[in-house]
């Protein structure tokens, strides 16, 4: 547990930037450089969360779009609905297999393991359409450097929390999911824990790292040049946690 005080109330603090990140940027310095355009000074029991895009954008994730070649198949398949198949065609070589293809919708799981539109590959908020941007070849790594960078820097273990916007089954809309987790467990397991009741809980584990990214979700909007924010005041438990421990086991999967 941290030596943060009592929980009184939550604080989602944005961190904007002021220019796009590039190709080969220093993440870190970046994300120091915000921090303190914001004049915001980290404290113990803060938690940074980052959208992934500044951190695919830093690692080079790009690919030309105009250079990718989608066989026939492919391109009748985008015609019919008005897809563009180039993009159809990277999903497919980023996944691991294709949970489901209708109607224009791409559903995939990803070689990370994530189950999502398109393997993450997005167009939006890139260069225009020109190149498309792929997840983190491994978002708990990136997760990780930053925790190790900002703990040197700063002196402070700030775990840290990449995110990507994912859509639900069942449910209307897109919500924000942890991809990256470093510095905290990303699940708080309350079984064998009695509730105030008494009732012993059997099943009860809180995907923490998930409700952190939808709350900063509302910060780090798509359009509001915020990719980053500090939360302050939660509780988190410290730990070497993973983003991976998110992903049900395909053994206790009852989709699969």
């Amino acid at each position: 547990m941290t030596q943060s005080s009592p929980l009184r109330g939550l604080q989602i603090v944005p961190v904007p930037f002021s220019e796009e990140i590039r190709h080969g940027d220093p993440l870190l310095e970046k994300i120091l450089g915000a921090l303190k355009s914001s004049r915001l000074s980290p404290k113990v029991g803060d938690i940074l969360i980052i959208k992934h895009k500044i951190v695919s954008k830093a690692e080079g994730q790009f690919v030309e779009l105009d250079k990718l070649k989608p066989p026939p198949r492919s391109r009748a398949w985008a015609r019919r609905y008005k897809v563009d198949a180039r993009v159809l065609e990277l999903a497919l070589a980023e996944s691991r297999r294709v949970v489901r293809r209708k109607r224009g919708v791409l559903i995939t799981e990803t070689r990370h393991g994530l189950i999502c539109a398109n393997s993450g590959v997005d167009v939006s908020n890139v260069d225009g359409g020109c190149h498309a941007l792929l997840l983190p070849k491994d978002p708990d790594a990136s997760a990780a450097r930053l925790h190790r960078g900002l703990r040197k820097r700063l002196g402070l273990s700030i775990p840290v929390i990449i995110t990507d916007s994912f859509g639900r089954p069942w449910r209307e809309g897109l919500t924000e999911v942890a991809i990256g987790v470093a510095g905290m467990q990303a699940l708080h397991d309350y079984r064998g824990a009695r509730d105030p009741s008494g009732y012993p809980l059997r099943v009860s584990i809180e995907a923490v790292a998930d409700e952190l990214a939808c709350a900063a979700g509302l910060v780090c909007g798509k359009l509001a040049r915020t990719p980053a924010c500090i939360v302050r005041g939660f509780k988190y438990r410290r730990a070497r946690g993973l983003a991976r421990d998110l992903i049900r086991p395909a053994a206790t999967d009852l989709f699969r």
